[in-house]
């Protein structure tokens, strides 16, 4: 069956380039709030184009209020889920191509969104496709989420938690590869104080931030654990707001880390300044030997034939607040710094490589 399902990816692979291409034209940024488009007419509209392809093969197919749409293929309530975003952030400077034209050269697809997220959610619809279209019967129903906020705070899945149960097992194809396990804790902490102690301040600011060691070292607060490595202190911003100096910076840390413990040292050394968390989420951790992870584990060796073993990440998904999934792929091993960049691009056989992976974690999710 593996086999049948590999070569129906291959045959409609250039169909689903089509309509990767079509999706990435759409100039899905977030925009002003709007009846029937909470985060602006332009991702409401590449919404609606998204279900019109699933539609068009023949999905079943839901619009929430424009916060996020599915597809889904198969009947009953404990569903596998699949979550990816159709929203992008700001096209930026230095494009050698237009952002939004799917322009394709070389076997490359140059677009904003087509990394992160259009192309890999696509490939996973198409996936489902794959599978549906040999009119295999599975298990468990699964379900495409095509969300609408992940670069903006995750609006759209609150939203759908909340009139919506949690797939059962599932992914976010927003990461990398192999599966990857556990996500790192994500905190911005804010550091203010009033505008008179302005030195003071930046002189706190340079010496345990700007000029000290981004594992937080100077602070104390350089915590290390095998499985997911050093903690992290990254975006850093400062701002004047109503007579005072804020100092914000975002902590990427490991799970065996305490956010008390994070904050009872930059409070340490901050003194007097009020120092608070604005802004967290917790680690996620699954058991790497757990079946969903050996599934998708399989899925991803039995096609590149090489090393499965899950991993954790720095990064921050849709894992931290969806239940039961597991960020897995798009990039390969080596592939990094591509996603809210110039020239933001995916080759097209990796394409196609993705829509195999996942028909094969569809294939055994909804089977376990």
């Amino acid at each position: 069956m593996e086999e049948d399902i590999i070569l129906q990816v291959e045959a409609l692979s250039s169909q689903m380039i089509d309509d990767i291409k079509k999706i990435v034209r759409c100039p899905s940024v977030e925009g002003e709030a709007l009846p029937m488009a909470p985060f602006g007419k332009d991702i409401a509209m590449t919404l609606e184009e998204t279900l019109k392809i699933a539609e068009k093969l023949g999905f079943e197919t839901h619009n929430l209020d424009y916060y996020i749409g599915w597809a889904q293929y198969g009947e009953g309530d404990d569903y596998i889920g699949i979550i990816g975003h159709l929203d992008v952030v700001e096209v930026g400077e230095g494009w050698k191509h237009p952002p939004f034209s799917g322009y394709e050269e070389d076997g490359v697809i140059y677009s904003r969104g087509i990394l992160d997220n259009k192309g890999p959610i696509m490939a996973c619809l198409y996936a489902l496709y794959a599978i549906k279209s040999l009119h295999i019967q599975l298990k468990r129903p699964v379900r495409i989420l095509f969300g609408c906020d992940e670069e903006s705070g995750f609006v759209d899945l609150k939203y759908y938690l909340k009139h919506v149960s949690p797939p059962i097992m599932g992914w976010t194809p927003d990461c990398k590869y192999p599966v990857v396990y556990g996500e790192r804790g994500r905190a911005v902490i804010e550091i203010s104080t009033d505008e008179k102690n302005v030195d003071e301040f930046f002189s706190f600011v340079n010496t345990y931030f700007m000029n000290a060691k981004m594992n937080g070292e100077t602070l104390g607060v350089d915590f290390y654990d095998e499985e997911f490595g050093m903690n992290e202190m990254r975006q850093y911003k400062l701002k004047h707001q109503h007579q005072s100096i804020i100092f914000s910076v975002t902590f990427s840390y490991p799970a065996s880390m305490k956010l008390a413990d994070l904050i009872e040292k930059i409070q340490d050394k901050a003194g007097h300044f009020k120092v608070e968390c604005i802004s967290h989420f917790e680690p996620v951790r699954f058991d790497p030997n757990c079946p969903m992870v050996k599934a998708l584990q399989k899925a991803y060796e039995t096609i590149t034939h090489q090393d499965g073993t899950p991993v954790t990440t720095t990064g921050g998904t849709y894992a931290k607040l969806m239940p039961h999934i597991v960020p897995f792929g798009p990039s390969f091993p080596g592939q990094k710094g591509i996603g809210h960049q110039p020239n933001e691009w995916m080759k097209v056989d990796d394409l196609i490589k993705n829509a195999k992976i996942y028909a094969l974690g569809i294939y055994y999710l909804a089977n376990l």
